[in-house]
């Protein structure tokens, strides 16, 4: 595996690049404040990586950097999820399933502006109550993830075909997961607003 990160820890620069011996374990590196896990860097810098782009925030500040896994394909009212082709390998299995959750990432709102929105009328109706973005599913968030449940009509190779899904064609897909109803069960005291009903 090929890595090259560089950190500020306890004031010295480790550099961890291809073919350089490093005497230095991954428990090592998770309790001083660095650990490499599965969906990219988990670690304290100056700057926070925001999809693919970098703001300055507080320098204390803990990130994760998420590396997409495919993207969305709309064309002529089809809908695809394109999975690249080095995870292509992590479909196997999936047409057992017939539905699946998609997460993937609100790109067209990338921007410090509507990421620090933190309350907004739902569906844009002026009627309704000013309510804060964890209580709907608005598109502009501290963290940009959306989350859609979609029906497999089929899948070849690297592409998923879709029913439908509520993205931008080229949105960056984060992940994949099986929609498997007997483990989340259906709980029967559900209640929701009044502007939902509406």
């Amino acid at each position: 595996m090929s890595y090259q990160l560089e950190l500020n820890l306890c004031k010295t620069l480790i550099s961890i690049r291809r073919g350089t011996p490093m005497n230095i374990s991954r428990r090592d590196l998770f309790l001083k404040g660095m650990a490499t896990i599965s969906c990219g860097t988990f670690c304290k810098v100056t700057d926070t990586t925001v999809g693919a782009k970098t703001m300055n925030e507080a320098k204390s500040q803990t990130f994760f950097k998420l590396y997409p896994v495919g993207k969305v394909k709309k064309q002529h009212g089809s809908a695809k999820l394109q999975i690249f082709n080095k995870y292509r390998d992590a479909l196997k299995g999936l047409d057992g399933f017939s539905h699946i959750f998609v997460l993937y990432w609100f790109d067209k709102n990338d921007t410090p502006e509507k990421r620090n929105i933190r309350q907004i009328r739902p569906r844009g109706n002026r009627n309704n109550p000013l309510t804060g973005v964890f209580a709907c599913r608005a598109p502009v968030r501290p963290n940009l993830i959306a989350l859609s449940r979609c029906k497999i009509l089929s899948i070849k190779n690297e592409i998923i075909i879709v029913d439908k899904i509520d993205a931008f064609d080229g949105s960056p897909i984060l992940d994949i997961k099986p929609y498997i109803s007997s483990i989340r069960g259906e709980p029967k005291d559900i209640r929701v607003p009044d502007w939902i009903k509406d």
